[in-house]
């Protein structure tokens, strides 16, 4: 579920906070109001929406795919809210060189941008999966429960972490009480290591690249270095051959007026 909730959001999410940087208007205003307004949306609101229209309305069986999609309700704000934050701390002078190179608007999203902000990207993503991870009530009303494991989401109830926790307590065996716990030590643990990743790759600011990356940035550059100056070897060559010829002319033209 949360894999499938991450395929809708990722792209959704990193689209909407582009626009709201690149193109300030009504529109993207109103955006940015939406998103704002839904990041304290209540779980359970975000459940009755994708169950009224989806298994009510459209009259889809209760899956992991409706899960899923009421999962991505709650994930996409968060996601929407940090990437846009982070896409603001890109450092203007970066564009502005993009631009002054030729670059347009679009391909400086896509080769400055994005690359700059990966970092701060992947904590947003990391961050809306850990919100996501953590649902319970979306799960019960769009996916159901069942103890059997089932690995096809478009077909039958599925269970979570958090609502297996929830019918494990609730259960007056003491073995399932155990389980329960179990359970939810391993829904925080979970939690806490995406929590963990999330500050040690947020921890550098936009711009601020990993050992890798500077190594990659270095021997991407040595390359363009090598690139330009078979360039500048070839034009001077070709200069100084079309140099010759023209001198070779001149004296031949020189030659038949003497």
């Amino acid at each position: 579920m949360i894999a499938i909730a991450l395929a809708i959001v990722i792209p959704l999410g990193v689209a909407c906070a582009v626009y709201m940087n690149e193109m300030p208007g009504p529109f993207s205003r109103f955006v940015r109001t939406i998103s704002e307004a839904m990041t304290a949306l209540p779980s359970i609101v975000a459940g009755l929406f994708i169950y009224a229209s989806l298994i009510l309305i459209l009259g889809f069986d209760k899956s992991g795919l409706a899960a899923a999609m009421a999962i991505s309700v709650m994930m996409l704000p968060i996601i929407i809210r940090a990437s846009d934050v982070v896409l603001r701390l890109v450092p203007g002078t970066l564009k502005e060189a993009a631009y002054a190179l030729g670059a347009g608007q679009w391909r400086t999203v896509w080769h400055v941008t994005l690359p700059t902000a990966r970092s701060g990207l992947m904590t947003a993503i990391i961050l809306g999966t850990a919100r996501g991870i953590g649902e319970t009530s979306p799960v019960l009303l769009t996916a159901g429960f069942t103890a059997a494991l089932n690995l096809n989401p478009t077909t039958g109830p599925m269970v979570s972490l958090p609502l297996a926790t929830f019918e494990f307590v609730k259960s007056p065996e003491p073995t399932m009480i155990a389980r329960g716990f179990g359970t939810a030590a391993v829904l925080m643990v979970l939690v806490l290591i995406l929590f963990i990743v999330a500050r040690i790759i947020g921890g550098r600011g936009a711009g601020n690249l990993s050992k890798r990356q500077q190594k990659s940035r270095a021997k991407r550059s040595r390359a363009d270095s090598q690139r330009f100056t078979r360039r500048e070897a070839t034009r001077l060559a070709s200069g100084e051959g079309d140099t010759a010829s023209s001198m070779s002319k001149r004296s031949l033209d020189f030659g038949d007026t003497s």
